[in-house]
């Protein structure tokens, strides 16, 4: 198979654009794939380290109040279409593949409008102003929740729940294996708040582990991320939070699927991947949701996960030291709840993600062979 895949910006573009890719290359060994991103994103990084090649359309976001910076990003927008058909001439790809981002505009509709199976991939309850536009030119639309069916203005039959694709480990590892292997036996609370780190979560966990995780008999792992994880180390040992060895302080998780799986409670953002490996695992959660991002997406997120009762949402503006500590002593204290929460976080996973999308790229690949 030969397929182009376009999405960038953040890594919650790429990473399933990437788990797709992978997918393909396992499903059909010797396929091709093309990725197609912006000259200066993130994707550049992540895709050529997993040694997947990439092109780029020079193309930008659409500010969402009036500028003059938006006729520079219509100028580009008009343009990347051609160069984005370009592209695909000289490649000519089975299927064509959009995981969101600013990006996927150009490459999709040109795309679409030669003729070529198309499929897009969006990761949030609420889709992104890209993927909504896109929903009604390609030829399938996979979706991560349920409740995002009636956000797009496509046709409805076209529209396919598969979940998001995460790191197959996830989901497949044996908990009592994880906790033995990390040497804990005792409730195990893991906060973090992305790999940059979030202030307000660092801030309130910091606040956690001083006044009720240290002083007490559970484990609590605080990833403060690697922007100021020295600030954060130092205060750890100068405040002595660490000092019987129940607190960790570090600047990253970089075993996430055996930390999750071991854990009994998360405190972290609600990104779409982040709240995929939870649910597939069935770890209860208490989300922060970031406010910093488009479409308050992140808040939608969390509120399905909330609705449906297997998470505790709490709004950053919200946030405060006394709240997350009774919110988390509560649930410590009674794990019946926490059990409660697995069961309903378990419900909103969708095991086998990449196979899903990979059953709808072959059929509309098939579509097209019948067509031709």
């Amino acid at each position: 198979m030969r397929a182009v895949i376009s999405g960038g910006g953040t890594a919650g573009h790429i990473n399933p654009a990437l788990s797709i890719a992978k997918k393909i290359m396992e499903k059909e060994p010797g396929s091709e794939i093309l990725f197609v991103g912006t000259p200066n994103g993130m994707e550049n990084r992540l895709v050529t380290r997993e040694g997947f090649p990439i092109r780029h359309v020079d193309v930008m976001g659409f500010r969402r109040k009036l500028t003059l910076e938006n006729v520079k990003v219509a100028w580009k927008a008009v343009r990347s279409v051609p160069r984005a058909k370009k592209i695909l001439k000289e490649f000519k790809p089975d299927v064509v593949i959009g995981t969101g981002g600013y990006v996927c505009w150009p490459v999709l509709r040109a795309a679409a409008s030669m003729g070529l199976p198309t499929l897009i991939h969006e990761q949030n309850a609420i889709p992104g102003l890209t993927t909504s536009r896109l929903s009604g030119v390609v030829d399938r639309v996979c979706v991560s929740f349920e409740e995002s069916r009636t956000s797009f203005p496509c046709k409805k039959d076209k529209i396919v729940l598969t979940g998001n694709p995460v790191d197959p480990a996830v989901g497949n590892l044996d908990r009592a294996a994880a906790r033995r292997e990390l040497g804990i036996f005792v409730p195990f609370i893991l906060s973090y708040g992305g790999s940059l780190g979030a202030r307000a979560i660092n801030e309130a966990a910091f606040a956690l582990a001083k006044e009720y995780t240290s002083k007490s008999p559970v484990f609590h792992t605080m990833a403060v991320g690697n922007r100021e994880y020295e600030t954060w180390k130092a205060r750890a040992e100068q405040e002595e939070i660490c000092r019987f060895g129940n607190v960790k302080v570090c600047d990253y998780i970089y075993d996430m699927p055996r930390q999750m799986t071991a854990a009994d409670l998360v405190i972290c953002r609600a990104g779409a991947i982040t709240l995929a490996e939870l649910s597939l695992i069935g770890t209860p959660a208490i989300l922060i949701p970031s406010p910093n991002v488009t479409n308050n997406h992140q808040y939608k997120n969390a509120a399905v996960f909330r609705d449906h009762g297997a998470a505790i949402l709490i709004e950053e503006k919200d946030l405060t030291k006394e709240k997350l500590i009774e919110t988390v002593k509560d649930l410590i204290d009674h794990p019946e709840k926490r059990a409660e929460m697995s069961r309903n976080m378990k419900k909103q996973g969708v095991p086998g993600s990449a196979d899903l999308i990979w059953n709808e790229i072959k059929q509309i690949a098939k579509q097209n062979e019948k067509g031709r």
